[in-house]
């Protein structure tokens, strides 16, 4: 399980032995003990952090997150990239793993919080209006950027690189809570491997390869 679910599975289940021990006194709160705990196991659910091969297959980039592409798009310009690019969208569900995982190995030049709105994440404006994460990794020749994107349920970003820290390809580096959208922009050069509606997987799924 990820570290950031702790807290949350902690006080589930603290809950549901505080509620279980009261309800000698107040049998009204005997439900609530079965409530927390419930909630206890979800969030263990949804803060599960499981093992994932990343391919050794030069120049693949791997999916940073769980989910379904919602869009394939041509970018005329990106300022990080320094020309025309490709962004790939995955939509999480809050029944996808969260964990966020590096698609490729090379140096983070930047991490840039961004404030805005908390539109739905799979909505295309999204990407450009939403409160998100911008990660920019060189990768020798090439750069690209990986977006954590917040949504309506999705409100904190955990990021845990910093400028200058290597990488590598599928560790896990952040997650985003509670449903989100994980935007990955690569070099127009690279070649797509993946289209909108397929499924993905963090640090497996090969989304792009650099040319």
């Amino acid at each position: 399980m990820a570290r950031e679910g702790i807290p949350f599975v902690a006080a589930g289940l603290l809950l549901a032995a505080a509620c279980w021990y009261a309800r000698q006194w107040t049998p009204v709160l005997a439900p609530g003990s079965a409530v927390f705990g419930l909630a206890a196991v979800f969030m263990a659910f949804f803060f599960r952090d499981p093992r994932r091969q990343a391919p050794g297959l030069p120049g693949a980039v791997v999916s940073a997150a769980d989910g379904r592409v919602v869009s394939v798009e041509q970018l005329a310009h990106d300022d990080y990239l320094d020309g025309p690019a490709t962004r790939i969208s995955v939509f999480l569900s809050v029944f996808n793993v969260h964990v966020n995982r590096v698609p490729h190995e090379g140096e983070v030049d930047f991490v840039d919080r961004r404030s805005g709105s908390y539109r739905v994440a799979y909505a295309e404006r999204a990407s450009e209006e939403n409160e998100q994460s911008v990660i920019g990794i060189r990768c020798g020749g090439h750069r690209l950027v990986v977006k954590q994107i917040v949504g309506i349920l999705a409100r904190r970003i955990a990021c845990r690189l910093v400028p200058g820290q290597q990488v590598r390809r599928g560790e896990r580096f952040g997650l985003i809570r509670f449903g989100s959208r994980v935007d990955l922009i690569l070099p127009e050069s690279a070649r797509i491997e993946v289209s909108v509606g397929d499924r993905v997987r963090g640090g497996e799924t090969v989304m792009g390869v650099l040319a």
